[in-house]
């Protein structure tokens, strides 16, 4: 169950990061084709993520972010052309970043409300 968790979550943050950075935050503007291209990145990404950490036992949290950073801004470079930026990377770059960003902000959120359940018991 918790690898099944690890794969949904890593691809949730790769796919929200893609279609927010698609879109440059303008949530008003997201179409069918920005929701699939979303729905690929963070597929492969997500996998491809999850699949790394779970198979080297990765715990760090800043190693963790980094890995969903990393592999999210390749995948994002390779299934579409970025739109904005200097280059043709920076697209790829910041949703790369904003997953890792994603990552943190689930985590401590969960970490949270698991905390707040736990006092309540």
């Amino acid at each position: 169950m918790k690898n099944l968790k690890s794969y949904i979550e890593n691809t949730t943050e790769a796919g929200c990061a893609c279609l927010i950075t698609m879109v440059q935050g303008n949530v008003l503007a997201i179409t069918i084709s920005h929701l699939l291209i979303a729905t690929q990145t963070g597929i492969i990404a997500g996998v491809i993520a999850a699949t790394t950490i779970l198979s080297f036992k990765i715990k760090n949290l800043w190693m963790i972010s980094l890995s969903i950073g990393v592999v999210t801004a390749i995948t994002d470079y390779f299934v579409h052309t970025g739109k904005f930026g200097l280059s043709v990377f920076t697209e790829a770059a910041v949703t790369g970043a904003g997953a890792a960003l994603l990552f943190f902000v689930f985590h401590f959120v969960i970490s949270k409300l698991q905390k707040n359940k736990f006092m309540q018991e």
